[in-house]
């Protein structure tokens, strides 16, 4: 990953790598570090049933990597500095790993820390990217919002966190594409994409509601799936609180949805390619998935 981060020279670009690399290192070292406890303790080499101790101790590890609130602080800088190919790759891919471990322990995991963890993360990340004007620092306000929503059902059910992880990769995809396609990074950009492409502005209009979880796009069905569930297991006060915490979340998307379709710049356009002669793009079917899942919810469902 950082080889990808210093491929441009830029000093923003070997920052960004310097943090990410001690952020990184700091974690892995403690995720060995609780690694041998565990080994020492119980005489296994394996994670799927760790004692308490080591099982707090890689919890942290993980959040840490992760970017999961209140060990978040690394993840807006270091995407805020890396180019939006990078970026997007960052926050899918390289979120898989520590996600998949966490799955693997989840049944291990003291719930309450998983619970405190997730409603840190839903809070932090909707409160933080309220006054941002960078459109790579809002999404990654908004990865650490939407891990909230995975770390928070985890230890109840880990193929909803699962559902909800790979949902929030093809929206998430769809969103760093069409932003690169556009050629926007800040607000003021965004208000002169509709010369640009309408039919792309658009379509990213709606994959921002989507990202917000405004029904009856896809990204409605894991919030939804995940606030019935804690339902399901005697939690209405927690469900209540995360779903007024999505709250949060839904201003700022708001806040980009309207400068998007309501709020027209005077100035000309950073773009010198008439919508009208530019090849398609063949983002149809990540546009479909990251918009249009929601009616097929129950046949999703019954298959996990």
């Amino acid at each position: 990953m950082i080889p990808l981060m210093i491929k441009k020279p830029h000093p923003r670009a070997i920052e960004a790598a310097t943090k990410y690399f001690l952020t990184q290192a700091m974690a892995s070292s403690l995720f060995l570090f609780s690694f041998t406890i565990n080994t020492w303790t119980t005489g296994e080499w394996t994670l799927t049933s760790p004692s308490e101790i080591p099982s707090t101790l890689l919890t942290m590890a993980i959040a840490i990597k992760l970017g999961v609130a209140p060990f978040h602080m690394w993840l807006p800088e270091v995407l805020q500095g890396l180019p939006i190919k990078t970026g997007l790759i960052l926050s899918t891919w390289q979120k898989l790993a520590p996600i998949s471990i966490l799955i693997q322990m989840s049944l291990s995991i003291n719930t309450h820390l998983l619970l405190l963890l997730g409603i840190t993360s839903m809070f932090i990340g909707g409160w933080s990217g309220i006054n941002q004007t960078q459109t790579r620092k809002i999404l990654a306000f908004s990865s650490i919002a939407h891990l909230g929503w995975m770390v928070s059902i985890l230890n109840f059910n880990p193929q909803l966190t699962t559902l909800n992880f790979i949902i929030y990769i093809s929206m998430t995809s769809t969103l760093f594409i069409t932003l690169l396609l556009l050629n926007t990074k800040n607000i003021t950009e965004l208000a002169t994409i509709w010369s640009k492409s309408p039919a792309l502005s658009a379509l990213t209009l709606l994959s921002l509601l989507s990202l917000s979880g405004l029904p009856p796009l896809t990204g409605f069905m894991p919030k939804w799936l995940i606030a019935q569930e804690m339902i399901k297991n005697n939690l209405p006060l927690i469900s209540f609180i995360i779903l007024i915490s999505s709250l949060l979340s839904l201003v700022f998307y708001l806040r980009l949805s309207y400068v998007m379709s309501l709020t027209l710049a005077p100035n000309l356009s950073f773009f010198s390619i008439s919508w009208t002669s530019s090849p398609p793009n063949p983002m149809a079917p990540m546009i479909t998935i990251s918009l249009l899942l929601l009616p097929i919810t129950p046949s999703i469902w019954s298959m996990i």
